[in-house]
This record gives C-alpha cells, sequence and structure tokens, in this order.
C-alpha cells in the first residue's frame, strides 16, 4: 500500500501498518516513492539526443550512453558494483531511474554541454515550434539514427 506522509491521516495509518508488521517477526520491504518524469518529459529528452544525433552523424544510442550519460551526466549514470568474477566493474544506471530533479538537471547540463563544445543549439521544453521542427528533420534522418 502506498502512503502520503504529508497527509495526517494517511501518516497515522501507516504508523499503525508499520507497528503491526514490525511486530509480525516477518521480513518487510520499505520503499520511498520518488517523483517520476512524465511522458512528455521522457519525450523531449529523446527527441533532444536525437537531434543531436542526426547532427553529428552519431545514432541515438550512441548521444545517450556516451555523451549524455557517460560525458556530461556521470555522476547521475555511472555507478560501481562488484561482480563475482570481474571484480568491481561500472555499469551505467537508467534514465528511468532519475527523479524529476535529476532528469531536470541531466537535461539543463546536456543542453549547455551540446551548445558549448559542440556548437549545437538545443531548445527548452517550451519551445514547441523549435521541437516540432526538431521532430522533423529526425523523422527525415530515422534510417540513420
Amino acid at each position: 500500500m502506498i502512503y502520503n506522509t504529508s497527509n495526517p491521516l494517511d501518516k497515522a495509518n501507516f504508523l499503525l501498518r508499520a507497528k503491526k508488521l514490525a511486530e509480525s517477526g516477518k521480513v518487510i520491504e520499505l520503499t520511498e516513492k520518488k517523483p517520476r518524469r512524465s511522458l512528455p518529459q521522457n519525450k523531449y529528452l529523446h527527441v533532444l539526443l536525437a537531434y543531436f544525433g542526426t547532427q553529428t552523424g552519431n545514432t541515438l544510442e550512441w548521444v545517450k550512453q556516451q555523451y549524455y550519460k557517460k560525458l556530461v551526466n556521470p555522476d547521475l549514470f555511472i555507478r560501481e558494483k562488484e561482480d563475482k568474477y570481474l571484480g568491481k566493474i561500472k555499469v551505467l544506471r537508467s534514465s528511468a531511474d532519475l527523479d524529476t530533479s535529476e532528469f531536470s538537471l541531466s537535461v539543463e547540463r546536456f543542453r549547455n554541454w551540446a551548445s558549448q563544445e559542440a556548437g549545437i543549439y538545443l531548445p527548452s521544453a517550451d519551445e514547441y515550434i523549435i521541437i516540432q521542427q526538431m521532430e522533423i528533420e529526425i523523422e527525415r534522418n530515422k534510417d540513420y539514427i
């Protein structure tokens, strides 16, 4: 069950339920629900990445993995984990795991980097006309990205 602890009634119900479960002697999992990005935010990110790919001759997946995650946002995406045979390895976190504040930060960093380092302007989410033009360009080049 999901409880909103900013709501006094939900908070009281959660505390009662948690106490009862704690007394049960069973194994229990407690998880925090973080705000997730919306579908329009997800679409916006993929338009930016795909458009960048059309401008640089790279695939969407290459841009996402190599530039957006590894180069521009390594602190948000690169994680270390222990592998039984390889020892300590680096893995990439999924962008779906970002909360809304991490998502906003990652996109802002990518937009700034694209402009400063690659000379490619990527519009903010409220620049609808430019985003539509980018989508047309992506559609024209969909076989290559």
